[in-house]
């Protein structure tokens, strides 16, 4: 289903390299508000080292936003010295298509990781990407995503449920 995603963690901390090699993907294209940083712009303890690992590991790390606020995005990249783009217009597939000639692997090589089931796994489903749904680091959102997040909440608890028959 497009509304469901492939992987389900509380937080990208807990993405493994093991479970990246399990399913095969070389690449990581992150999700920053709510997935890297909260709405303080603070990064959780940890994250940086994470993202090293995975990096000395070989898996390619880059950051896909729909904020338009460049600053912000580039701070947050430059902390875990990858590249980014922003103002993506997830779930569009653009964004993903430009990443992926950015990092080239192959889509099924990549996955996407965020915490919005209708921009990050949308997007990357219909990219024919692995897509990986993680928690909202906090519950302060900007008021657009406020708006979507009961609706988000039904579909993850229906996913949840799928997961455990």
């Amino acid at each position: 289903m497009i509304l469901y995603p492939k992987a389900y963690f509380k937080n990208v901390r807990e993405i493994t390299i093991e479970f990246l090699r399990e399913n095969n993907i070389k690449a990581l294209i992150l999700d920053v508000d709510n997935t890297l940083i909260d709405y303080h712009k603070n990064l959780p303890e940890g994250t940086v080292e994470w993202a090293e690992n995975l990096k000395r590991q070989g898996i390619k790390l880059h950051i896909l936003s729909n904020s338009y606020k460049v600053k912000k995005i580039k701070e947050v990249a430059e902390k875990l010295q990858i590249e980014y783009n922003y103002f993506a217009k997830k779930p569009l597939k653009m964004g993903f298509k430009k990443v992926q000639r950015i990092l080239q692997e192959k889509p099924e090589n990549i996955a996407i990781v965020g915490d919005q089931i209708f921009t990050d796994i949308v997007g990357g489903n219909r990219c024919k990407m692995f897509t990986i749904l993680v928690d909202p680091i906090a519950e302060r959102d900007i008021w657009i995503t406020l708006l979507k997040r009961p609706l988000e909440n039904f579909i993850k608890e229906k996913y949840m449920q799928s997961k455990s028959k």
